[in-house]
């Protein structure tokens, strides 16, 4: 069993301001609005799909964006499988404006918290990249969700044998000082007895903390 007391992405992703809002989604208003018009699946998609789309609303926002997370996210009858799902969130920044914004990509629509292709979150204050939450290269995410999760479910595979009722409960790209390129981030179980893969999104091998 591998100890989670060193997963920096759970911990840095919740902290203070960042999260304040990195999980809302709501009705659109004069702070957010859905951008349509691009086909959308018909399925569970991989992140590079919802991270294009997202990209793009949010390249229109500011032309200085960053990626700091990308997660699959769970909504009623659209279940997360396999590295893929129905919902991502990307959760962007702009240094120079000094604020981020969480986008969602959505398969299908759910009124009324959730519309189909790109929801695009509030702006929120930002202060800026540490060594625990870095932007991630677009250049150095080469591998996509559905590989990277097969990896770290194939690092995981013994645990899982002898703990077969635990579920996924995190799996997010992100950025940090700890390793030397962007990770996928996977966690079955919880904090206190659980298991932890990190899969470099630039190479696609398990790294260690």
């Amino acid at each position: 069993m591998r100890a989670l007391s060193m997963l920096f992405l759970a911990v840095a992703l919740t902290a203070a301001s960042f999260l304040v809002s990195c999980s809302q989604t709501s009705n659109p208003t004069a702070d957010q609005t859905v951008k349509a018009g691009s086909p959308v699946a018909s399925g569970p998609v991989t992140a590079k799909t919802a991270y294009v789309a997202m990209y793009q609303s949010a390249y229109k926002w500011t032309p200085d964006v960053v990626l700091l997370r990308l997660e699959p996210k769970d909504a009623d009858g659209m279940q997360r499988e396999s590295g893929k799902a129905m919902v991502w969130e990307g959760t962007f920044a702009s240094p120079r404006q000094h604020s981020y914004r969480v986008f969602s990509y959505a398969v299908a629509a759910q009124p009324p918290d959730l519309y189909q292709g790109v929801n695009i979150g509030r702006a929120i204050p930002w202060a800026g990249a540490t060594r625990d939450v870095m932007p991630v290269d677009s250049s150095m995410f080469k591998v996509d969700s559905d590989a990277a999760y097969n990896t770290a479910a194939n690092d995981a595979a013994a645990w899982l044998k002898k703990n077969p009722d635990k579920k996924l409960t995190t799996f997010q790209l992100g950025n940090g000082y700890s390793f030397p390129a962007p990770v996928w981030y996977a966690v079955w179980g919880t904090k206190k007895s659980g298991y932890a893969a990190f899969v470099c999104a630039a190479t696609g091998k398990v790294l260690k903390k």
